[in-house]
C-alpha cells in the first residue's frame, strides 16, 4: 500500500478481520460480515521512518492501543470491498498526518500599541461598570 513516494506499507503488516456491522440494514445485517476491522502495528512497523513513527505514537488518538497498534473500524458502506477500501484510505490519512513535522513556534512579544489598546479597553470597561452602580442620576 503506497502512502507517498517514499513510504509504502507491505500487505503483510496489515491485519484485516471481517465482522458484522452494527445498526440498521435489514435482513442482510445479520447474515453478512461486511464491516472491516483493520489493525496496523505502528510501533513495530519497519516501513515507517522513526520520526514519523514517533509523531504518530505521540498523538492522542483513541484508535491507538497502549501497545501502539492502530485499530480502524470501517462499516460505513454495505459492501465488504468498499469498507475495506475505506479502512485503507483512513489508514493512509492517519499516516499522512505524521509525515509533516510541526513547525516550531517562535515566541513573540506584544507590541507597545497592542498593550496600550488592551489597557484602554480595560479602562473603558471599568468605567462602564463603575458608572452602573451610581445613584446620582437626575
Amino acid at each position: 500500500m503506497q502512502i507517498n513516494e517514499s513510504i509504502a506499507i507491505d500487505e503483510s503488516e496489515l491485519e484485516e478481520r471481517f465482522v458484522r456491522s452494527s445498526g440498521a440494514g435489514g435482513q442482510n445485517v445479520n447474515k453478512v460480515a461486511t464491516a472491516v476491522e483493520l489493525r496496523f502495528d505502528v510501533a513495530g512497523s519497519p516501513s515507517l521512518p522513526a520520526a514519523v513513527r514517533e509523531r504518530l505514537l505521540a498523538r492522542r488518538d483513541r484508535r491507538l492501543t497502549a501497545e501502539g497498534v492502530l485499530v480502524i473500524h470501517a462499516q460505513r458502506f454495505r459492501t465488504q470491498d468498499r469498507n475495506r477500501q475505506d479502512a485503507r484510505e483512513r489508514l493512509a490519512a492517519f499516516i499522512a498526518t505524521g509525515l509533516k513535522a510541526p513547525t516550531p513556534r517562535i515566541a513573540t512579544r506584544p507590541t507597545r500599541a497592542s498593550k496600550q489598546r488592551r489597557l484602554d479597553a480595560k479602562r473603558e470597561r471599568s468605567t462602564i461598570k463603575r458608572d452602573r452602580g451610581r445613584k446620582d442620576w437626575d
